[in-house]
């Protein structure tokens, strides 16, 4: 099929539960989404919602039996493409009728002009409906339903007291479970390199070549640096697994956890990317043929291929056309902007109200997130307002109900959650015993009680949004990234695409600084941070060191900048965009 005709756009991992059914929602369109696997139980509250929706006997899957994570992840996977299989169906056989789902798939490709111009969408004609028709059973694709796992949540479980084998643990279950179903699609794997989960593909045959060469099941890396992904690529192509995408995601991100580097700027990685992508190849390709012949699987006919994508920050045409253009990208992540778009993810009214008000200063870099990583949030959300609230009632921390992030082992022996009551209370009890000055206390209290459950937060609003019900203490935490300040409006699915290839523009009026450039201002930010904490300790010799590095790193991404904003093949891409930071 022509690439043109198809979409230059993903839309990555949305928190828990905000992209859980996205797929449903835009894969018959030709568009690829991500579904998070980290809620089970969630997981199978949204397989009721659908089996009621579709008046379709539910069968629940009870946690007392063997594998329940793996199994209903399966369960709710297969329930996903078997929808969008019969959507699919569906608005194949609109082209037949010219009905309104053929020209809404139409109208969201990127070459739509050209399209209505060749089909003249107005000609009732049979022979226009014949026309439509053929062009649809020849060309129409359906988008990727992708799942991502986090390597890190990766938790070991329990039963009677005992802990269970490792191929029980979250993250291998959440493998199993994708793995056993019956999609053909790509795992996303996250949050850094995880070898014996990458040792764990190896029992699927999904993720090896068929006797046709055709790889059912693919693997996507989200990646911060080239170093990152060749170390990775080259060692699971050595297992004869072949990664068929790299996602390298900026520091400013799509929203919610963020890996930012030791100061290296986004723009000079994909410019590694760009000038290496040929040795990537070639390196992964003969380690990827050895690894075959060294498991007795013939060499594939069909030679794999690999597509550098990138998601973190963009938020205009211009954007997305200069990645794609100079960078030779394969495809863009739009998150956060997808956030405000009720048609594609699972968000109630109030959420994306807080979401359209928010401005620049709302839009934050916090500590709130259990795993010690920052995470990217806003303020006002109900989750933040109440764990203020029973903090000032003395009762900190919350119910750790999902146990998802118990990453801690300062006060039991089997880890616990930073956020959760049992972990807050002890360390506030801890902190009383330090005699801390009062602007002292006050700052390690506030560090203490800022982690926020997660787990219930990032997953809420998806039950929310369908009327399904929750606990009253269950409350709602967003991740957008701050390119959420420029979007200011509830937008439908159709003007949503239309703002990412340039057919509208939904920003708001108020200056945007290019995503290069707003990324460079997170890290000075970064960099003044880790500077006043080191002038409270000045001997540290280590932290002089990277301190150094960190400055260097960025003081070069600059340079880089410079030249690259002065070249004219950038020009044209930033035309009305605020270079300021």
């Amino acid at each position: 099929m022509n690439s043109s005709r198809r979409h230059t756009f993903h839309i990555p991992v949305l928190g828990i539960g905000y992209s859980l059914d996205t797929a449903v929602k835009v894969a018959p369109y030709g568009i690829a989404s991500v579904i998070s696997l980290v809620d089970d139980t969630l997981i199978e509250d949204m397989r009721k919602f659908y089996c009621k929706k579709l008046n379709v006997t539910f069968q629940a899957i009870s946690e007392k039996i063997e594998d329940f994570r793996a199994k209903r992840i399966t369960a709710y996977l297969d329930m996903v493409d078997d929808m969008v299989k019969e959507k699919v169906e569906e608005i194949k056989e609109s082209a037949l009728n010219a009905g309104s789902e053929i020209e809404k798939y139409l109208s969201l490709l990127p070459d739509f002009s050209a399209i209505q111009e060749k089909f003249n969408l107005v000609d009732k004609s049979r022979q226009a409906y014949k026309d439509i028709a053929d062009w649809v059973n020849e060309n129409l694709f359906t988008g990727s339903i992708d799942v991502n796992i986090m390597t890190k949540l990766d938790n070991a479980n329990v039963k009677n007291g005992e802990e269970l084998p490792i191929y029980y643990n979250d993250a291998h279950a959440a493998l199993r479970g994708f793995a056993k179903s019956k999609l053909s699609s790509s795992v996303v794997f996250s949050a850094g390199m995880s070898p014996r989960l990458y040792s764990y593909l190896e029992n699927f045959p999904d993720f090896f070549p068929d006797k046709d060469g055709q790889i059912k099941k693919t693997i996507i890396l989200k990646v911060s640096d080239f170093r990152s992904a060749f170390v990775q690529g080259k060692m699971l192509s050595a297992k004869g697994l072949w990664i068929s995408e790299y996602r390298i995601e900026s520091g400013v991100n799509c929203g919610g956890h963020t890996f930012p580097t030791n100061g290296i700027l986004f723009g000079p990685i994909l410019e590694e990317f760009r000038q290496k992508r040929n040795l990537l190849y070639t390196t992964c390709i003969n380690a990827y043929k050895d690894g075959l012949k060294k498991k007795d699987i013939k060499d594939p006919s069909v030679t794999p291929e690999i597509m550098l994508t990138v998601q973190g920050g963009v938020g205009t045409a211009e954007e997305h056309r200069f990645l794609l253009d100079y960078y030779h990208l394969d495809r863009v992540g739009w998150g956060t902007p997808f956030m405000l778009v009720p048609e594609v993810v699972s968000i109630d009214k109030d959420t994306v109200s807080l979401l359209a008000n928010a401005k620049e200063e709302d839009l934050y870099f916090s500590n709130i997130s259990p795993l010690g990583v920052p995470f990217n949030s806003v303020r006002g959300t109900s989750m933040s307002i109440r764990k203020m609230e029973i903090a000032k009632q003395g009762k900190p921390g919350a119910p750790c109900t999902k146990s998802f992030l118990k990453y801690n082992t300062e006060y039991t022996d089997r880890p616990i959650c930073t956020a959760s009551r049992q972990y807050q209370i002890q360390k506030l009890k801890e902190l009383e015993q330090l005699h801390l000055s009062e602007k002292e206390h006050e700052d390690a209290y506030n560090q203490i009680i800022e982690k926020e459950c997660l787990c219930v937060g990032l997953g809420v609003d998806s039950k929310k949004s369908k009327n399904i019900p929750v606990k009253l203490i269950d409350k709602v935490s967003v991740c957008p990234g701050p390119n959420m300040a420029y979007f200011s409006n509830e937008i439908s699915f159709q003007t949503m695409v239309d703002h990412i290839y340039g057919r509208k523009n939904i920003l708001d009026d108020r200056p945007r600084p290019h995503m290069f450039l707003k990324e460079l201002g997170m890290y000075i930010d970064i960099y003044k941070d880790k500077l006043e904490a080191f002038l409270k300790n000045p001997d540290d010799k280590k932290e002089i060191k990277q301190l150094a590095l960190f400055k260097k790193n960025m003081l070069e991404g600059i340079q880089y900048y410079k030249k690259l904003f002065s070249e004219k093949i950038l020009k044209k891409y930033i035309t009305g965009t605020d270079l300021s930071l």
